[in-house]
């Protein structure tokens, strides 16, 4: 992976997205409102409200190498979030990802994966990010394969695959 983002304070920046720690007040936010004024229409997702109610539990998920909001350069909206589930096991992160219905099929997802995961692969002690994915879902499979991002396993019984990447020391 080459360097395509850059750190400003806590946000990474690609060339379209920023991606921003949650603070407290935005998962706030999304859990009881009020809506924000730059979120997109369909902003929040299902699974914003999910990751959203489980920072009290998961307080880590809140920091440098937590979740982030995806948000579009032009126009500063909020089109979905990314996240990495820390702390690492074994040197192991997993991620995941989501892009509002609205804001799908224009590259999001693979830039900000590809981004959280250089910059993931940077923390100390981390040496693969990975992923799981259910087989029925081939658009999120996509975004792992554009993301750099290879198959290394495959349950058949649970319908799923894990995806991998690793640093180059460790390839």
């Amino acid at each position: 992976m080459s360097s395509f983002f850059s750190v400003a304070g806590t946000d990474l920046t690609t060339d379209r997205l920023v991606l921003r720690s949650w603070t407290p007040g935005e998962a706030g936010a999304v859990l009881h409102g009020p809506r924000s004024a730059h979120w997109a229409e369909d902003f929040p997702a299902e699974g914003d409200h999910v990751i959203a109610g489980l920072f009290a539990e998961h307080p880590a998920w809140l920091g440098e190498y937590g979740h982030r909001q995806i948000i579009e350069r032009d126009g500063g909206l909020v089109v979905g979030s990314i996240g990495l589930f820390w702390p690492p096991a074994d040197g192991t992160l997993e991620i995941g990802y989501g892009i509002v219905a609205s804001r799908r099929g224009r590259g999001y997802a693979p830039e900000a994966t590809r981004a959280l995961t250089e910059f993931a692969l940077g923390a100390p002690g981390v040496h693969t990010v990975c992923a799981g994915v259910e087989l029925s879902n081939p658009a999120s499979i996509r975004v792992l394969e554009k993301a750099g991002f290879e198959r290394s396993h495959t349950d058949a019984e649970a319908n799923t695959a894990r995806y991998v990447t690793t640093s180059p020391a460790q390839r």
